[in-house]
């Protein structure tokens, strides 16, 4: 369902893939994070997602004028996860609120993997 918002003039609708772009561009701008990965792992297996599918990675929950973000992230190894993950929501919370206009209540991160450079 698409957020909602309206002013003196009508209504504006924001799709949820415009909202998840905008979060998973976000997300990729934080220090420490490879990529998304894909929401839909069968058998704990995650895939990295390329820059054109980052908005599977993330999934939005909208009512009205408020958005709840969930984003599955890959990191780097010898990051520290807490840190990475602060990162992240600050930055995406900051970015859709200052885009859409939309107050987000919150963002999940979930750390589905670790990227261990050889």
């Amino acid at each position: 369902m698409p957020a909602r918002t309206n002013n003196e003039y009508g209504y504006i609708n924001i799709d949820d893939n415009v909202i998840a772009t905008i979060a998973g561009l976000s997300a990729m701008e934080s220090y420490g994070i490879v990529g998304m990965a894909s929401k839909n792992a069968t058998d704990g297996f995650f895939e990295l997602l390329k820059w054109d599918n980052l908005s599977k990675g993330v999934k939005i929950y909208a009512e009205k004028d408020e958005v709840s973000i969930d984003l599955h992230v890959i990191l780097e190894y010898g990051m520290r996860i807490s840190v990475v993950a602060e990162n992240i929501i600050e930055k995406v919370k900051f970015n859709v609120e200052n885009l859409t206009g939309l107050k987000v209540n919150k963002v999940n991160v979930y750390v589905q993997g670790i990227r261990v450079e050889k």
